[in-house]
């Protein structure tokens, strides 16, 4: 048995981990972070956006050395049907300016990048090693398993990802159940710089994120993303388990039909598959947040359940380093007071309701049900494209003027005068 006992042992080292690590570690505390991959960054499926202020409070200017993509400057929400697209375009210089609102990434490239970070902090890193579980010791998590050799620490942060293995061990909760889940299938498309430019209309180091909803999913819960890269396209589907279940429908085959799109394939044109992957996607909200401090324990990111998606962004990193920052800075002080209890670990869920973790988890509470609405996959984009026919085909016959045009395809469609106020009610609410 070892004898050491560090500061702290963090269970992962992505995005949360690392920034737990690194935050201690400039603090004085001895430190390590165990990850399961060869190097940080490993098992993460590449791509993604990173809305950065918050790791800008935590590294200063980290886009100066950080291995980012692009500046996101233009965000686009489009409604899809089987054979047309509508397009919510915004494009913002202001997004464009240091501090920069948001980044997109390579998974593989940042979360190794971000753990160096740490190391040079004084954190210690640890890869190649797969968890069993945690030591308890009069029912206080003392420390972590590994390959039969135990590693003793003050406290352990669980930052090993949505289905963490290390919040079950503790019996802080149990599996996922479907209906508070979601498949996640990536691709990486490998384009040159100068065709991605062109396509998306990008110039320098801008770029494009798009939240795509409809047929992009078959009309099942859930929905796509298309974020730009330097020199490579980061496309995939976030998809409901429970609609999948329900419909025996299979991920790849949704995802094929997406690629496919008459608006999708022109933009993929040409381009090289560089990764494929799969994972699952906490898509509960607040119902399957588990608790978040227990004695010697703390849960951070997607371990703690933490992530928002409310059609117009999806949301994860930050909110994750939002939550390490936190769990740190409850850490700092129970070191200084020498108590690692759950009494006094209760800080740390009482700093995120204080920061905006919390406050936009509660903000965006009631997005969860409202993406569930099946509407919004096929009848909703059905009725936008159809109104918008309307307008812009131009026949040798009288036009009619908006309202007339949209109540006459109202009626047209699947969807009541009822079901429109309704919707439009909960959509103000939850978004």
């Amino acid at each position: 048995m070892a004898e050491d006992v560090f500061d702290a042992i963090i269970v992962g080292a992505g995005v949360a981990g690392s920034s737990a690590a690194y935050r201690l570690a400039k603090a004085g505390l001895q430190v390590v972070m165990i990850e399961r991959g060869p190097f940080p960054g490993s098992k993460n499926l590449s791509g993604g956006v990173l809305y950065g202020r918050v790791l800008h409070e935590l590294i200063p200017n980290f886009w100066e050395s950080a291995p980012v993509e692009r500046v996101i400057t233009n965000q686009v929400v489009s409604f899809l049907t089987a054979d047309s697209s509508i397009n919510l375009d915004f494009q913002t210089e202001a997004f464009n300016q240091p501090p920069y609102n948001g980044f997109t990434v390579l998974r593989a490239r940042f979360d190794r990048w971000l753990a160096e970070q740490a190391e040079a902090a004084g954190a210690m890193l640890v890869p190649g090693i797969k968890v069993d579980g945690v030591v308890k010791r009069d029912g206080r998590v003392v420390g972590i398993t590994a390959d039969g050799e135990e590693m003793l620490a003050k406290v352990v942060i669980a930052a090993d990802g949505a289905n963490s293995f290390i919040a079950q061990n503790a019996g802080l909760r149990g599996k996922i159940p479907t209906g508070q889940a979601a498949v996640g299938v990536k691709e990486v498309i490998g384009l040159p710089r100068e065709v991605i430019e062109e396509r998306f209309h990008l110039k320098d180091n801008e770029g494009a994120a798009y939240n795509i909803v409809g047929y992009a999913t078959r009309g099942v819960p859930g929905g796509g993303f298309l974020y730009t890269n330097t020199e490579s396209l980061s496309i995939g589907l976030v998809i409901h388990l429970d609609a999948l279940v329900e419909r025996q429908l299979k991920p790849a085959e949704i995802f094929e039909d997406f690629l496919a799109h008459p608006m999708i394939a022109p933009l993929i044109k040409g381009g090289k598959l560089l990764e494929y992957g799969a994972h699952l996607v906490p898509e509960g909200g607040l119902k399957m947040m588990p608790p978040l401090a227990a004695d010697g324990l703390l849960l951070v990111g997607d371990a703690a359940g933490l992530g928002v998606n409310n059609g117009f962004v999806v949301r994860g990193m930050d909110l994750a380093i939002g939550s390490a920052v936190a769990a740190a800075d409850t850490i700092i002080e129970a070191q200084a007071a020498d108590d690692f209890s759950a009494a006094r670990l209760q800080s740390y869920p009482a700093r995120l309701e204080k920061s905006f973790v919390m406050q936009d988890m509660r903000t965006y509470a009631r997005a969860v049900n409202f993406m569930k609405n099946e509407r919004l996959f096929e009848a909703y984009p059905a009725l936008l494209a159809n109104v918008l026919t309307d307008i812009y085909r131009q026949e040798a016959q009288p036009k009619k003027n908006l309202v007339p045009t949209l109540l006459k395809n109202l009626k047209a469609s699947k969807i009541s005068l009822l079901d429109l106020v309704k919707d439009a009610l909960a959509g103000g609410r939850a978004l």
